[in-house]
């Protein structure tokens, strides 16, 4: 097999951040693996394995027939025999199918909110999906309901895994040290922040040296700006600091002491992975798959969505009780080790591949 990942972007997303991890876990495992991005190149360029065989497919519409031409290209040029499309990357993936029949398409679907789809955009899928092999799910629940609703019958879940990571840079943290909370998430509304800014406010009063890191893509748009204004409106500014996307992740959570997910959405968080490999103890919502990984009170912290009271409480059961938040990390760090590496999950994705 010689598997392609296609992805729109290679900003700093979860799937854009499962894509490259396929790559470059591909590249060994199989002895080719390429990578194209359609639309946009990003800082997870610099995590790129350098035998992947990358291509930048500058993408400048829908229906760009002459990037589709160039896809095609590197397809044959390649002798591609599987592109596995990542998220929006599917419609590309459905019209390349057209040029090149003998392709086997698998559609990666990333985002844990079914609630937030429109009727259009499920009839699009309905269209499109008979021309794939298969759909990988990162949910369990979603996996079901790409089957029920979606009418797609070879779908499997594979989780979300680590991969290792360059380094590149160093960001030092504000705040005073062991007594950082991190969150590693785009400014994205489906990740709450509101949720963190309310927490924050109620640990202002109650343990006003310990401090909110938020490490995650800003792009700039009004849910961002509303985020920035409400750390100003409740004086946050010496609580909640901002960094925007950054690589260096493994040296960020050498300075923090707990993680947190605030999500009132998800698949399966790869943010929720990198904290079991440092590992730190963890607080998150019960959405996505969360709930199937986190064993509440045993390897992390589960609170109901949306929930500020008990986020609060776990977070200060955690801060008040460090040995317990030492044992929940080596908990969470096993669970990571056993269930979410790429050895295991890699198999069962190319037993799939092969059976399409």
């Amino acid at each position: 097999m010689r598997i392609l990942q296609l992805i729109d972007s290679l900003e700093a997303g979860g799937a854009e951040r499962m894509a490259v991890n396929y790559a470059n876990s591909l590249v060994d495992t199989l002895g080719f693996s390429a990578l194209v991005a359609t639309r946009k190149e990003g800082v997870l360029l610099e995590q790129m394995d350098s035998k992947v065989t990358y291509f930048f497919l500058n993408k400048k519409s829908k229906l760009d027939f002459r990037a589709l031409w160039r896809l095609r290209s590197f397809v044959l040029q390649h002798a591609i025999t599987h592109v596995h499309a990542h998220s929006s990357s599917f419609f590309i993936a459905f019209l390349l199918k057209l040029c090149c029949p003998s392709l086997k398409l698998v559609w990666h679907y990333h985002y844990g909110n079914k609630k937030g789809i429109s009727n259009i955009r499920i009839f699009i899928f309905k269209l499109i999906l008979p021309f794939f092999n298969g759909v990988i799910s990162v949910n369990q629940n979603l996996k079901i309901w790409i089957e029920n609703q979606l009418k797609s019958k070879n779908v499997i879940y594979l989780p979300n895994f680590t991969s290792t990571t360059k380094e590149v840079n160093k960001t030092n943290l504000f705040g005073v040290e062991d007594k950082r909370i991190l969150s590693l998430a785009n400014l994205r509304p489906d990740k709450n922040h509101f949720l963190l800014l309310d927490i924050a406010a109620q640990m202002k009063l109650s343990h006003p040296d310990w401090t909110f890191h938020l490490v995650g893509k800003d792009f700039n748009d009004d849910y961002s700006l509303a985020i920035k204004n409400k750390i100003s409106a409740l004086q946050l500014e010496n609580q909640v600091f901002l960094y925007g996307s950054r690589m260096d992740i493994g040296f960020i959570m050498q300075q923090s002491s707990i993680g947190i997910l605030t999500s009132a959405s998800e698949g399966l968080p790869v943010a929720l992975l990198e904290f079991g490999t440092q590992p730190l103890p963890v607080v998150v919502t019960a959405v996505g798959e969360l709930p199937n990984i986190i064993n509440n009170g045993v390897n992390g912290w589960l609170v109901p969505s949306n929930d500020t009271m008990s986020f609060y409480k776990a977070l200060t059961t955690l801060i008040l009780n460090p040995s317990m938040g030492n044992s929940m990390a080596l908990a969470l760090q096993q669970t990571v080790s056993e269930g979410y590496s790429s050895k295991g999950v890699l198999q069962k994705y190319i037993q799939w591949l092969e059976s399409l």
